[in-house]
């Protein structure tokens, strides 16, 4: 008879302590540990798990090894495609999380039907929503297809048993939180059953050379749930950004052993689905106030493609005489201070005494030096009450001293602008080089970056 004991199991990396603690020994995080009920007589495999329909594995030459670049195909999604290194890889497994709400079943089902009409069977697996549910969300997508079948089921024993019989292409599991594994005493959703179920799903993928796609939930920090050895243990990890009150979507990947993780996709929500934004500088500049003061906009760099952005800044005397109020949405607030602490400082503007509050138009998160400058003009602009003018853009690192420092990719960055009919940019002295397609205005100092972007304006 099995025996049953009591241990507590780290939700961020998985150690197992004998009693509660407060911190974690090994990843130091405080407040992780949970109790779990493990039974020291079970039979469960782990992550050596294999399913009996799959051949076990075989030590081959690595040269003899066939080169699996050449077999990806698409998810239907060119933005998907451009975040995965340009396509799905038969064998992969990977991992997509997000907020509540933010799309990520609508999505990978948009994917399953997409794939399911133009490469082969597709299964999708919901521990989520029965099936009815489920077919009424794939009507309303126009995702009905006779090769994408679904099944309602939470044990992993019992899933690898339906893609040994169905062998898709593709296999969806929404999401990963939600299965378990009989053998595990612990319920769905602790980290030994998230652990051993991401350990099944791995041996089907590698053992079945089938493509996984598991859906994961956040914490409220925003992190994937689960152990740590849960995002080690997949092939690629993608993130779903953006605010469910918005429009806007973004998937980043943070981990991606087949491509770059310099790449993201941006997504609209629309009635319809995620529909992939093929310009989105244009639909980011779409609703942009004309002549407004504390409006900029700056060329920002996600990965390897530029969007243009608008910033936006708000000053307004502080009431009552008392302490300052500085707020930021989608920038790293400490850079923001930064910026404001060179304006009081070198420029000699009065922000003891005003309100300050910045916006990223669009609900993006931006963390690139490039956006010093944008951000100081805005600023500027907004206590100076004096609008920029709205086919100049500006980007640059500012330093404590006042300086403009160089940023990468100017020159995709000014193509961009082009492209969008900006006329001029205020770019760092050391990126001037001489051939750009519009016209630029190399500064040294944010006195002389100031001067170009407002006094010609008054």
């Amino acid at each position: 008879m099995a025996r049953k004991t009591v241990v507590f199991v780290c939700q961020s990396c998985g150690a197992e302590s004998p009693r509660w603690m407060g911190k974690c020994p090994v990843c130091s995080e405080w407040n992780t540990l949970v109790e779990e009920t493990v039974e020291q007589g079970s039979k469960a495999r782990g992550w050596a798990a294999q399913p009996s329909w799959v051949s076990p594995s075989k030590p081959v030459p690595l040269t003899q090894v066939e080169d699996s670049s050449h077999v990806r195909f698409s998810s239907g999604s060119d933005e998907l495609d451009r975040v995965l290194g340009g396509g799905l890889v038969p064998g992969c497994l990977g991992l997509i999380g997000g907020d509540p709400g933010i799309g990520k079943s609508t999505l990978l089902l948009q994917v399953a039907s997409s794939v399911a009409r133009r490469e082969g069977k597709v299964l999708y697996v919901t521990g989520e929503e029965s099936l009815a549910q489920l077919k009424l969300r794939a009507m309303r997508l126009g995702a009905l297809e006779e090769r994408l079948v679904a099944v309602s089921e939470a044990d992993a024993e019992q899933i690898s048993r339906i893609i040994g019989e169905e062998r898709p292409l593709l296999v969806i599991v929404d999401s990963i939180q939600t299965m378990y594994v009989p053998e595990v005493a612990s319920p769905p959703g602790s980290v030994g059953q998230v652990r051993e179920a991401a350990g099944r799903f791995l041996q089907i993928a590698k053992g079945g050379n089938i493509a996984i796609l598991l859906v994961g939930h956040v914490t409220k920090g925003g992190s994937l749930a689960g152990p740590k050895v849960l995002e080690h243990a997949v092939d690629f990890v993608l993130y779903f950004e953006g605010d469910v009150h918005t429009s806007f979507r973004i998937i980043r990947s943070v981990k991606n052993r087949f491509g770059s993780t310099n790449e993201v996709g941006i997504f609209e929500m629309s009635g319809q689905g995620l529909i992939p934004v093929a310009n989105p500088s244009e639909f980011l500049l779409s609703q942009r106030p004309a002549d407004s003061p504390g409006s900029v906009v700056v060329p920002y760099m996600e990965g390897t493609r530029p969007l243009l952005v608008e910033v936006q800044a708000l000053a307004t005397p502080t009431p009552y005489g008392g302490n300052p109020r500085r707020q930021t949405t989608g920038v790293d607030y400490q850079r923001f201070s930064m910026v404001l602490a060179v304006l009081e400082k070198r420029q000699g503007y009065p922000l003891q005494s005003q309100d300050v509050f910045l916006n990223v138009a669009g609900g993006l998160k931006l963390q690139e030096p490039a956006l010093d400058l944008g951000m100081a003009v805005a600023v500027a602009s907004s206590v100076s009450n004096v609008s920029v003018d709205p086919l100049c853009a500006v980007l640059g690192e500012v330093g404590l001293a006042g300086e403009i420092r160089a940023v990468r990719g100017v020159d995709q960055r000014l193509k961009e602008l082009h492209r969008l009919g900006f006329k001029r940019c205020i770019i760092p002295q050391s990126n001037v080089q001489g051939n750009e397609p519009l016209r630029v205005h190399g500064v040294r100092t944010i006195q002389e970056a100031l001067e170009i972007a407002l006094e010609k304006r008054r």
